[in-house]
């Protein structure tokens, strides 16, 4: 990681496989996304979808719990310290 951001060995581990399931899921929301554009009425899609969205925003809420923001620009509060100087940054990895 980085001198500013130290993690066990399972804490790194925990970090890479929480983001890894957080980017499957929004994945899967942009393919559904994508499907539902041309398929409006298909209800169980839209399901999917909706659980899809339920997981995504629970697994991020647990994520920036344990590690910091995922998102800037207000997007995703801050703990104290300042933690937007921890590296590596989500997009980063």
């Amino acid at each position: 990681m980085s001198d500013h951001c130290t993690f066990t060995e399972e804490g790194q581990q925990q970090y890479y496989d929480m983001l890894h399931h957080i980017q499957v899921l929004d994945f899967v929301l942009v393919e559904l996304n994508l499907y539902l554009n041309t398929h409006p009425d298909d209800m169980a899609a839209i399901k999917q979808f909706n659980d899809t969205a339920q997981q995504s925003m629970t697994m991020k809420r647990q994520f920036e719990s344990l590690f910091g923001p995922l998102m800037n620009f207000g997007n995703s509060y801050s703990q104290y310290p300042w933690s937007w100087k921890d590296v590596p940054w989500p997009w980063q990895v």
